[in-house]
């Protein structure tokens, strides 16, 4: 059979792009299709803030956290909590991409030219037992550049293959089967969509041009997951996290369908752990959106007061920034599906940050000038921005008139003043000597021994209803998707698994198409910092295998 390409990749976004420039590396020819048009090429990856999780690094050393694979296999798989028979294949990628976050990672990608910010971020920090889930220390490495900072080395090597007739791009190509011929991958084939215009994420049509077909040895898939498709998130929505949401938000754009993974399965594939997925539970409306229910996440650090729809605050430990699925079951079997930070102005100067590479302009734009401008204090022009325009968001010098208008946002007038303001105040009470009760308090001052905490992330403890910090504020969270856990089983060479365990001749997935490694090498939960670094990973992989498999 005469092969038009060696190697056809479905998805053109971070995952899709590590596995191209391995096989063009390796000598071998490879198509790279996307239903998008060329500007979004990149994918979700351009959106996001970059974060990388590293083990031992030096960016850890220079700040004096002492990390290692054993304490980060004790987070990884207290979070992941693998408890099916289907987790062999998850547990064995979860072991290997420890083995790559605490060897060759850092330096296989700063060879390549990739930098980070010099202080680590402490994501996800749990609070449970030194076995149970969370970071137990600081893991998150912002590149330098953000999320296109992140892509830049591999559009490098992209440009560079296609330079050399040995990589091509194929935009506005949506696959719709995966063609096999005696139990062979043969190709791909689907609809070509009339060209579109649009900004990088923005929704881009669907109408029908032509169709095509593409003869191929191998077939790799790193189509992403279902994010955008309220529906199947819906439908694949757990009862362990109560009701599903009546009202979401979308933290990735509307082309993040899960279609192919369908098509994928059709061919052959086993999906496994779809109820399995990482929602975030402070989003905002974005004032400015770019997608359908566009929403942007809060990076909150530990100060904030959190209350459920009814003004109660949250419980032990669903402090901000600890435990992100914890705190989604919570708040859905309250009955409502949003809940409230109230805060100062203090606090939101030190401890607000906003999620993705356009929230970030001094750290996507490399600008040292602007990040010394951030950490000068006052309230970063992002935030200030949601502060004016933002739908969420309340200022108000006067508690009573701050309560009030919370009711009005909402409509459902469910917050009483006064016992907002007594629990308020009894956490302002316990500010009053090094000692208390209150784990909040206990947190806060702990994560300020953390020296990058000190600096950038965790304003200096007071009383919320001091006026001096004032004004104050609220705002309220909403529920907005973002990553699927489960996805294409595979083995450790990205190979397509069938439902006997077999390997699907030809059939490779990466990223989040297969729950970035294994169909969910985070279990429930993941450490954050690993997204990214999954796509790179089982990318690599895959592209790897793939070019060794072709004749």
């Amino acid at each position: 059979m005469q092969h038009e390409t060696d190697v056809a990749i479905v998805g053109a976004g971070l995952s899709g792009l590590v596995a191209a420039c391995e096989i063009a590396e390796a000598g071998r020819k490879v198509v790279l299709l996307d239903q998008e048009p060329e500007q979004s090429l990149g994918g979700q990856a351009f959106w996001s803030l970059g974060g990388l999780f590293f083990v031992d690094s030096p960016e850890q050393r220079r700040l004096r956290i002492r990390d290692s694979r054993a304490l980060a296999h004790d987070d990884w798989f207290g979070s992941a909590g693998f408890d099916r028979p289907e987790d062999d294949w998850p547990r064995r990628w979860a072991e290997a991409y420890l083995d790559f976050a605490a060897g060759e990672k850092r330096s296989w990608l700063h060879a390549m030219g990739m930098r980070w910010f010099p202080v680590v971020g402490w994501a996800e920090r749990g609070g449970s037992l030194a076995t149970g889930h969370g970071n137990s220390v600081p893991r998150f490495h912002v590149t330098w550049g953000t999320g296109p900072g992140v892509l830049e080395p591999f559009l490098r090597r992209a440009k560079e293959a296609e330079a050399k007739g040995l990589l091509s791009f194929r935009f506005r190509h949506r696959v719709t089967g995966i063609s096999r011929s005696a139990g062979l991958i043969e190709g791909v084939e689907g609809e070509v969509l009339e060209p579109s215009s649009v900004a990088r994420g923005e929704r881009s049509g669907r109408g029908v041009a032509g169709a095509f077909s593409l003869k191929a040895q191998a077939v790799i898939v790193t189509s992403g997951g279902i994010g955008g498709n309220h529906e199947l998130v819906r439908a694949n929505w757990p009862a362990r996290l109560g009701q599903a949401p009546a009202r979401l938000l979308s933290g990735v754009p509307d082309h993040v369908d899960g279609a192919m993974l369908g098509v994928a399965e059709a061919a052959g594939g086993r999906l496994i752990n779809g109820d399995r997925m990482w929602h975030y539970v402070e989003g905002i409306a974005n004032w400015a959106p770019i997608w359908p229910r566009h929403a942007i996440r809060i990076l909150p650090g530990p100060s904030s007061l959190w209350f459920d729809a009814r003004g109660n605050r949250l419980p032990v430990p669903l402090f901000p920034g600890f435990d992100t699925l914890g705190t989604l079951e919570h708040i859905m079997k309250t009955g409502h599906d949003y809940s409230w930070f109230v805060l100062n102005r203090s606090i939101i100067a030190k401890e607000f940050a906003l999620s993705g590479s356009e929230q970030n302009p001094d750290l996507t734009g490399k600008s040292w000038k602007q990040v010394l401008g951030r950490a000068g204090g006052g309230v970063p022009g992002p935030v200030q921005a949601f502060m004016d325009k933002g739908e969420d968001f309340i200022v108000e010098s006067d508690f009573g008139r701050l309560v009030a208008r919370m009711n009005e946002l909402t409509g459902e007038h469910l917050i009483d003043e006064a016992h907002l303001r007594g629990q308020i105040e009894a956490r302002d009470r316990a500010l009053a000597n090094p000692f208390g009760k209150d784990l909040q308090v206990t947190a806060l001052r702990g994560a300020r021994h953390y020296l990058g905490d000190r600096l950038i992330r965790t304003a200096k403890p007071h009383r919320i209803f001091d006026p001096a910090h004032g004004p104050l504020i609220a705002v309220r969270l909403n529920i907005l998707t973002r990553k699927s856990l489960g996805g294409l089983m595979t083995d450790l060479s990205s190979r397509v698994l069938d439902d006997s365990g077999e390997p699907v001749p030809g059939l490779y997935a990466a990223g989040e198409a297969a729950g970035f490694g294994g169909g969910g090498v985070h279990g429930y939960r993941a450490l954050e910092g690993t997204f990214l670094g999954g796509c790179i990973f089982s990318g690599r992989a895959a592209g790897r295998a793939a070019a060794g498999g072709v004749i």
